[in-house]
């Protein structure tokens, strides 16, 4: 993918989909994922990033939804902002709760939001100050997984399963 390429000028990518299309889709495992990214109060989870043939990055990330779409604030020039605008693939795990451990992870492909007023409704909602050294990007979404386990001792996870129709595309 070009560093180009936005979702202002794109809309989603084949075989991807925006938060909202999941929701429509399958609204309990969106609830019970978002549930899970936002247990602290502030969406949060470790995002991994690859660029090209390079090893796997994992970083911890804030994101949120705005205006239906998954998005993250993420610093200018960190090799996370480098590896989504070079590449754009992305898995995203939401932290656990030792408690109740379930999981949730989705997979697919980052893209930036430039849009000045999408921005602006994004920088509204967020929990801490995204100012111009932030680039923002959505999380397009290909997949996305929910394992459900009754407590911690519980084994193997019961998993409910989501993948973005060939179709979201043609919007």
């Amino acid at each position: 993918m070009s560093a180009e390429a936005s979702v202002s000028d794109m809309g989603a990518m084949a075989g991807m989909a925006s938060w909202d299309d999941v929701r429509a889709a399958n609204p309990h495992l969106a609830a019970r994922g978002r549930a899970l990214l936002e247990r602290t109060g502030a969406g949060e989870g470790l995002l991994t990033t690859v660029a090209g043939d390079a090893l796997p990055r994992t970083h911890p990330v804030n994101v949120g939804i705005a205006d239906g779409r998954l998005l993250a604030f993420v610093q200018a020039g960190s090799a996370k902002a480098r590896d989504l605008s070079t590449d754009g693939r992305y898995a995203l795990h939401a932290h656990q709760d030792p408690a109740v451990p379930h999981e949730f992870l989705l997979r697919g492909r980052a893209v930036p939001v430039t849009d000045a007023t999408a921005r602006s409704r994004a920088v509204e909602a967020w929990p801490f100050s995204a100012d111009d050294s932030y680039d923002l990007y959505e999380l397009q979404i290909a997949h996305a997984l929910f394992g459900e386990r009754g407590d911690a001792d519980a084994w193997p996870p019961h998993y409910t399963s989501w993948r973005a129709p060939a179709a979201v595309a043609e919007r």
